[in-house]
């Protein structure tokens, strides 16, 4: 039976993809687990398939590479691809830039064996720079799925309005599909379509449903951030997207017939957050982003 499968999601990442599989390939402790490796290619147009097929001819004894073209750009149809296409009660998600340690793999079964009715779980995610990011970095540094959220796992909370990123995430299988739509709204990055949180989305469903979100700070990746994505116009856009979903994302713990309050309430408790005058007297202005990357 297979207990675990790594869905790597790729758009145009031929010369990223070698690392990721590279990594998979060096995973330690796991000859004695049957597990698999999907590439999905969401639309590329580069030779995605021929670093597969390369890789193929030389994958580990106790685990299967294959691979699936998924024609509907977003990540959220890549992703949902590979839940539907996996053979195994677990799924792990790692973008085309994402490296895993070589226990990230032993870490994951550790966990999912000691939690096995939770919805899902993140990994710490370490940022690996092209250059030097600008000082003060680590206060943005979340929004581009960097996070170091202490060494003791835990329980993300609704109350907390706190969830992790899709990078390095695992989730339940089953839970996923009884409970996340299949075409989600928010669909991820497309060209300069910034539409972000797909991710977010998904496991709130997972939230709604009474399954828990977990933190797992023995599960570490690393995110290969290319010097064009600390540009100031990469980062402005980034934000942008992030807050045009903003409202989306909220509304979505709401009960509809609340909606309409808590829209109300949301617009006064933002416009005070970003006033400097009714902050004169605090030593640290809020931000409208409340600092919790969501």
């Amino acid at each position: 039976m297979t207990v675990f499968t790594v869905v790597i999601c790729t758009y145009n990442g031929s010369q990223r993809l070698p690392l990721v599989l590279e990594s998979l390939c060096q995973q330690k402790n796991v000859n004695n687990v049957d597990w698999e490796v999907m590439v999905v290619d969401n639309n590329s147009t580069e030779n995605t398939q021929e670093v597969v097929n390369k890789y193929q001819e030389k994958w580990v004894k106790n685990s299967n590479l294959r691979s699936y073209f998924e024609s509907e750009q977003g990540l959220a149809f890549a992703r949902q691809r590979g839940v539907e296409e996996a053979n195994s009660p677990w799924v792990g998600f790692l973008d085309d830039d994402n490296i895993p340690e070589v226990n990230w793999l032993e870490e994951v079964l550790i966990f999912a064996q000691k939690h096995p009715q939770i919805g899902a779980f993140g990994s710490e995610i370490k940022g690996d720079f092209d250059r030097k990011p600008p000082e003060n970095f680590d206060k943005i540094a979340c929004f581009l799925a960097i996070i170091n959220r202490g060494n003791q796992e835990f329980i993300y909370e609704v109350r907390n309005r706190i969830l992790p990123p899709g990078s390095g995430l695992v989730v339940n299988r089953q839970a996923w599909l009884n409970n996340v739509p299949k075409k989600l709204f928010l669909i991820g990055k497309i060209g300069d379509l910034m539409l972000v949180s797909e991710d977010l989305e998904a496991l709130i469903y997972l939230q709604k449903s009474g399954y828990e979100i977990w933190h797992n700070p023995r599960m570490k990746i690393k995110h290969k951030i290319p010097a064009s994505r600390l540009e100031k116009e990469y980062l402005l856009s980034l934000i942008r997207g992030i807050g045009l979903v903003r409202y989306y994302i909220r509304m979505l713990r709401i009960k509809p017939w609340l909606r309409p309050f808590f829209t109300i309430l949301f617009l006064v408790n933002d416009a005070k957050k970003n006033n400097p005058v009714l902050y004169k007297n605090t030593k640290t202005r809020p931000t409208g982003f409340n600092n919790k990357c969501l």
